[in-house]
């Protein structure tokens, strides 16, 4: 019987206050991210200490930790029940990119195991250099097993159950609108920014995000006015706009009553949907007399999203299969 390991990928977050410092040393450490030739470690060591304290205070207002732990693992046990109906080998690993369970210690783990196949699977539908690329090239670091085992999976954006799932969450929400105001709502897809010189260098993120917007509004018949643009903007660098604070305060300006916030890019709530979507740009919302402002809850416990990820894996694996009955 053949042995077949799925691996989902995901950021990861701090578990507690004490491991904020930990988990941004992790993140700045990063060469995907932040490109600096000599002594990364240090400006990871000193940036991380400066920024420690705010972060604090920001994951203090969302019970001191990071959710995204909570969902990534409620998702691994539901994609391994799923997959498990087909195929009773299979097995599936998180592996997270700046907490635990660390991609280091499980490529280590992995390779072990003597897994026929191993699928990379992504918990970030859209390819990014900040995410996907970041996750694949630490898994090339450090795992030591046969590279010819491996199945990358790139993404998965325009998936119809991924897209599906996103709608489902949409149709959710709206019903927590008051009935007669359901027809004015403003749709205001928000995804994760990411610096403009990616997109010059060729990022597809940005494209992708768009192409799933897209077919989320085709899917419902453009039910509403909807509009895209970008969260979570940091340093001095310029990153794709309009930002999600602009675009709420456009939406004011325009007597825009009604908002639905919808967090297109993540696939489980965490720090970004919890903080910055629910709580600060609330107080922006707020300021703008905006009278009803909901942000759509994550794809968490989503089976429909599940279903995604096993067809996502399962053609993977096909597709692998041919792939070698070609060369042979």
């Amino acid at each position: 019987m053949h042995k077949r390991a799925v691996i989902i990928f995901n950021l990861g977050g701090p578990d507690s206050l004490a491991s904020v410092e930990p988990f941004l040393f992790n993140l700045f450490s990063d060469h995907d991210i932040f490109s600096i030739p000599v002594g990364q470690k240090v400006f990871a060591r000193i940036i991380s200490r400066r920024r420690a304290p705010k972060t604090k205070r920001i994951y203090e207002q969302i019970d001191g930790k990071s959710p995204i732990n909570y969902w990534t693992e409620y998702q691994r046990r539901m994609l391994q029940k799923t997959l498990k109906k087909e195929l009773p080998e299979i097995e599936v690993f998180t592996a997270m990119r700046y907490w635990h369970p660390i991609i280091k210690d499980v490529a280590e783990q992995i390779a072990v195991h003597n897994f026929d196949k191993i699928v990379l699977l992504p918990l970030y539908p859209h390819y990014s250099t900040a995410t996907t690329r970041s996750s694949f090239n630490e898994w090339k670091r450090v795992y030591k097993g046969d590279p010819t085992r491996l199945i990358y999976v790139n993404d998965y954006f325009d998936n119809p159950h991924y897209i599906s799932a996103i709608n489902n969450r949409i149709d959710e929400s709206i019903l927590g609108f008051p009935e007669k105001i359901r027809s004015d709502i403003q749709l205001l897809f928000s995804a994760h920014g990411t610096p403009l010189r990616f997109v010059k260098r060729g990022d597809p993120y940005s494209d992708q995000i768009k192409k799933t917007v897209a077919d989320v509004m085709a899917a419902r018949n453009f039910s509403h006015e909807h509009h895209l643009c970008f969260q979570s903007k940091v340093g001095p660098l310029k990153w794709l706009k309009p930002s999600t604070a602009e675009m709420i305060e456009h939406l004011g300006a325009k007597n825009k009553k009604h908002l639905l916030v919808i967090p297109v890019s993540f696939v489980s709530d965490h720090v970004e949907t919890l903080y910055e979507l629910e709580i600060e740009y609330r107080r922006i919302a707020e300021n703008l007399n905006i009278e009803n402002y909901r942000v759509m809850k994550g794809l968490n416990d989503s089976t429909t999203f599940i279903e995604a990820l096993k067809e996502i894996t399962l053609k993977a694996m096909e597709e692998d299969k041919a792939s070698i009955r070609g060369k042979g």
